[in-house]
């Protein structure tokens, strides 16, 4: 199993950013005749400047982070080099790279226009154009004007003020209330440090954790601030929560058997799902599984009534988009190996074989 990454560790979460990128500006072209002995009206032999290079965005999996930015605010391409004599050429300017984690949504600062999405590893994607390098006397020279004396300057590359804001990229995102156990649920599953606390809003920056159920299967988990009533309005982590669960594949939906704020866990997850559903369509119908947690505090008489239960008060709710309802132990780790499983075949379906509709014994 893999630990989460340093910067997660240490409480360190960039994941917006505004930054200025200048692509290279061309070279100009150069005004030359060529000399030699026994050649005095060699003609013109100037040649076109350099293209500048272009600023160009490629995905690093191993960033997860914005952090990189957050010092550095121009990221300058290099120019083209000027013309030569004798027809030379000048060099193209070397583009400059910029790396970012997967999920960089790159945004124009002054319009707002999105102008890339960084979903795919291995495509660059040029954000800013250098400029075409101009001509040289050279090129203008026919047979009407067999001496021409002007040159093109190069043309400026593209500059443009970026808005960075990072979607995390996860497989499984877990939901629930603050103190639902999800950082317990993380930590206990992938290794990931997560802050765990009995006080509200512990997670205050998303947490990525990688679960290991043998050696070819990986879930790439993220815990996300616990979430409340009004949350697609903005209310308490709000939108800072929603955005980061929308790129996440299934949704795990962890509900308190015992909650500490006088509402039922069946009326915790509406509560939840209006939020969703208010937020945005796509992120409501995700897959998802939903996992009776701290059942440990729990007898098996009570721990199968609790199940039934929530299962009878959650009929209506997820009747129709067949959710399976699960009872787990993140503190103790009873169940959580059949959770992993349920959730594989949630990322990775192998068939639209029939669900069913709730398990109430743990593995």
């Amino acid at each position: 199993m893999r630990c989460a990454p340093a910067a997660y560790r240490r409480g360190v979460f960039i994941d917006r950013a505004e930054i200025e990128v200048f692509a290279g500006n061309g070279g100009d072209g150069h005004v030359s005749f060529y000399r030699a002995k026994y050649t005095p009206k060699g003609g013109p032999d100037g040649g076109d400047g350099g293209d500048g290079g272009d600023v160009v965005f490629l995905i690093d999996e191993g960033l997860n982070t914005l952090t990189d930015f957050r010092g550095t605010h121009h990221w300058r391409a290099e120019s083209g080099e000027r013309g030569g004599k004798r027809s030379c050429s000048g060099k193209g300017g070397e583009d400059r790279v910029i790396r970012v984690p997967p999920g960089t949504l790159v945004v124009d600062a002054d319009s707002g226009e999105p102008v890339a999405d960084m979903t795919e590893p291995g495509v660059p994607v040029v954000i800013a154009r250098g400029g075409r390098g101009g001509r040289g006397n050279e090129a203008f020279k026919h047979s009407l004007n067999q001496t021409p004396r002007k040159a093109e300057p190069g043309e400026p590359g593209e500059r443009l003020r970026l808005k960075l804001e990072l979607k995390l990229i996860a497989e499984v995102g877990l939901l629930g209330m603050p103190n639902a156990g999800k950082s317990t649920l993380l930590t206990a599953v992938t290794r990931a440090e997560a802050k765990i606390g009995s006080y509200p809003f512990t997670t205050l920056a998303p947490q990525l954790g990688i679960a290991t159920l043998d050696p070819s299967r990986r879930l790439v988990l993220a815990d996300i601030p616990g979430l409340i009533e009004g949350a697609a309005d903005g209310a308490g982590l709000g939108h800072e929560f929603l955005r980061h669960v929308e790129r996440t594949t299934v949704l795990l939906h962890l509900l308190d058997c015992a909650p500490d704020n006088d509402a039922t866990p069946a009326e915790n997850y509406r509560a939840i799902r209006a939020e969703l559903a208010a937020y945005s369509d796509v992120l409501a119908a995700k897959p998802e599984l939903i996992a009776l947690n701290k059942i440990d505090l729990l007898d098996d008489d009570e721990r199968d009534a609790a199940m039934a239960e929530l299962a009878e008060d959650l009929k209506l709710d997820i009747a129709d988009r067949h959710v399976e309802i699960v009872a787990m132990s993140g503190a103790t780790g009873v169940g959580t190996p059949a959770v992993l499983e349920h959730l594989w075949t949630l990322v990775h379906p192998a068939g639209d074989g029939e669900r069913v509709a709730w398990k109430s014994e743990p593995a």
